[in-house]
């Protein structure tokens, strides 16, 4: 089996005071880095469909309203070698066009430059979907990709 797109791709992580985030089509992943030694039974994770609240050892990490709708049911966090929680988020609007900007409304914004690259990502990617028979992992993509880049599904074949 080979990897998913995104694996061979690369990321394009949007760095952060507290760690990192970045996004795929259908998912938002963010990497919070906590104290050395933090156990499960610190941390409070409150993930909603619009709201994200993380807590550890008391202390708030990171708090508020989601950039853009996710599926609750679907939301996971995880801690790793008791020093990286890993909150994994399943966006409700799965197309290229659903870029985020950031991960809150007005918190934790991409800069333009890494932004543009989280498009360019997201464009490639549904390339790919919309081809399986190509590999767009290494390819490069220039001109008018914004919003998910240019409708080809009404071409003939």
């Amino acid at each position: 089996m080979s990897a998913h797109f995104e694996e061979r791709s690369g990321l394009v992580p949007c760095a952060t005071p507290w760690g990192r985030w970045y996004q795929t089509m259908e998912e938002v992943f963010i990497e919070v880095n906590v104290p050395e030694g933090t156990r499960g039974r610190d941390v409070k994770c409150s993930l909603q469909s619009r709201h994200l609240s993380l807590t550890v050892a008391g202390k708030d990490v990171l708090k508020g309203k989601l950039y853009d709708s996710t599926i609750a049911d679907e939301a996971t966090w995880t801690l790793e070698d008791q020093k990286l929680i890993r909150i994994v988020l399943t966006k409700t609007s799965r197309d290229a066009g659903n870029c985020w900007s950031s991960l809150l409304e007005n918190e934790y914004a991409a800069d333009p430059w890494v932004q543009d690259q989280m498009q360019r990502k997201l464009t490639l990617e549904r390339f790919q979907r919309e081809n399986p028979g190509f590999d767009f992992s290494g390819a490069e993509i220039s001109g008018n990709y914004s919003k998910g880049g240019p409708d080809f599904s009404n071409l003939e074949r």
